[in-house]
Formats: C-alpha cells, sequence, structure tokens
C-alpha cells in the first residue's frame, strides 16, 4: 500500500551550494521523486507561484531571501505546504524558535542523505496522519 511517504513526489530543493543540492536532488530521483532545485530563495517563490509541490527542502542561511523568510511566504501562499529546513546553525535556531514556525522539521548540516529521506517520510506520514 502506497503511503504519503512512499509516493512518488514533487520536490523543491533550495540550497546556495550547489553541491548540496545535488546531492539531494541525485538521492531523492534514485527514489522516483520528481526533483526541481535552484539556490536561491526569490527563485524557489517563484517556482511555488507556478506549480505545486508536494514538499520544499530549504537551507536557511542563503543571500537575500533565508530560508525562515522563504517558508513563511510559501505558507501564506499555501498553508499545508509541508516544508523541511537545514541548517548548520540549528542551536541558534531553536534557541530563538521563530523561523520553526514554518517548518515541519529542522535538519542539522551537516547530515547524511539518508537523513533527508528520514525527515522527508517523517513529514509526508505526520501531515498525512493529520
Amino acid at each position: 500500500m502506497e503511503t504519503e511517504a512512499t509516493k512518488t513526489c514533487r520536490i523543491l530543493v533550495v540550497d546556495d551550494e550547489l553541491y548540496v543540492c545535488e546531492a539531494i536532488k541525485m538521492v531523492l530521483e534514485l527514489d522516483g521523486h520528481e526533483v526541481t532545485s535552484t539556490d536561491n530563495g526569490a527563485d524557489a517563490f517563484a517556482l511555488h507561484a507556478e506549480g505545486a509541490f508536494d514538499l520544499v527542502i530549504t537551507d536557511y542561511s542563503m543571500p537575500g531571501m533565508k530560508g525562515d523568510e522563504l517558508a513563511a511566504a510559501m505558507r501564506a501562499r499555501n498553508p499545508d505546504q509541508r516544508i523541511i529546513m537545514i541548517s548548520a546553525y540549528v542551536e541558534k535556531l531553536t534557541g530563538e524558535g521563530t523561523p520553526l514556525r514554518n517548518v515541519d522539521e529542522l535538519l542539522a548540516k551537516p547530515f547524511r542523505l539518508e537523513d533527508i529521506k528520514d525527515a522527508m517520510r517523517r513529514v509526508m506520514n505526520a501531515r498525512a496522519a493529520a
């Protein structure tokens, strides 16, 4: 039986570090997902306007629009948008609390690619169960 976490998903990956985008994109495409990637928040927000994504994976610290700003803008457009944020500053973010209100999960950098897949499963299953 197909669950939210195992079905083919449309995923948007946003990170200003090209190798991070490419690594995440590659591992998720190998699992059969349709993945679009970009290196900045403004382009990601434009792509989000063009089509529905089942999941957005975004970095926190990017030039221009930070990940928490992108998440807030996407949630304003689509309150049900599933969002995972990745960051090297998890301790700082969890201490402040604010960026987390618009994301489903926060994942610390560095991470293993399997961690992304696990986070995706948790987020997709949690939303499906709600």
